[in-house]
């Protein structure tokens, strides 16, 4: 009853203290506390975390005074973290930002592809059916390399391209299996993320076909809301409740 995904003020969640509260409320044990982060020195990302305030890299001291503050309020373990937008070629920044914050752990995610945000419908619906294709295959090696790295402990939303319909149904088990391949290799695990499954998606991270597949390895899996307001922290979590059976006993850690 652990979940280790969740955002805050300090990114594009809710006040702090109104997340801490439905954590509590959902009879958690711990959360997590991992806004979003982007270190790339590249203009447009920089552009990014300056018009959506995506700036944990400058913020995040003031949010761990926060977190400290608040402890003794909450009968609930809270962790400090973080979640990383990564890029092969951000690694260097990546590694030198983390080592200097030490945050109590460290989530990984892909989030672009062609400096797009995956969620872009409108962009990548534009594309032909191989062009999208080429997508997913950019999108899984860069996922590949993610793990392949060990910057960080979870993986995060290993299928995320699947929320976008354009997207959606392009992965083979081909993909599948090379991350389950590189999971097992390594010691970053995954989580089970309810992102969206309250909205238009309906599916948790990963989805049934690709859990099936991950099932031939030696995964571990932990519990994520990606909630980014109170009432997805308690939805979520109660969600992932009822299907955490589903995944193979021996790779599940809460």
């Amino acid at each position: 009853m652990r979940d280790y995904h969740a955002h805050s003020n300090y990114s594009d969640g809710r006040l702090l203290v109104e997340m801490l509260g439905a954590a509590e409320s959902a009879g958690l044990e711990g959360i997590g506390i991992a806004d979003h982060c982007n270190v790339s020195a590249e203009a447009p990302f920089r552009q990014f975390t300056r018009e959506f305030g995506f700036n944990l890299d400058l913020t995040y001291e003031r949010r761990r005074e926060a977190i400290e503050s608040m402890r003794e309020r909450y009968d609930i373990d809270i962790y400090d973290a973080v979640e990383m937008d990564y890029r092969p070629a951000d690694e260097a920044e990546i590694a030198a930002f983390l080592d200097e914050a030490d945050f109590d752990y460290a989530i990984g995610s892909v989030h672009t592809v062609e400096q797009r945000n995956l969620h872009d419908e409108r962009y990548f619906g534009e594309k032909s059916q191989a062009d999208r294709e080429a997508v997913i295959d950019t999108y899984v090696d860069r996922l590949v390399s993610l793990i392949d790295s060990e910057l960080f402990e979870i993986a995060a939303h290993l299928d995320l391209p699947q929320r976008n319909e354009a997207l959606r149904g392009l992965f083979t088990d081909d993909h599948y299996h090379r991350i389950g391949e590189a999971l097992e290799a390594s010691r970053t695990v995954t989580e089970l993320n309810a992102g969206r499954y309250h909205e238009d998606y309906g599916e948790f991270h990963p989805g049934p076909e690709f859990r099936e597949v991950l099932s031939n390895y030696d995964v571990t899996f932990v519990r994520g809301s990606d909630a980014h307001v109170p009432e997805s922290v308690v939805a979520n979590n109660e969600a992932l409740g009822e299907s955490i059976v589903e995944l193979p006993a021996a790779s599940l850690s809460v």
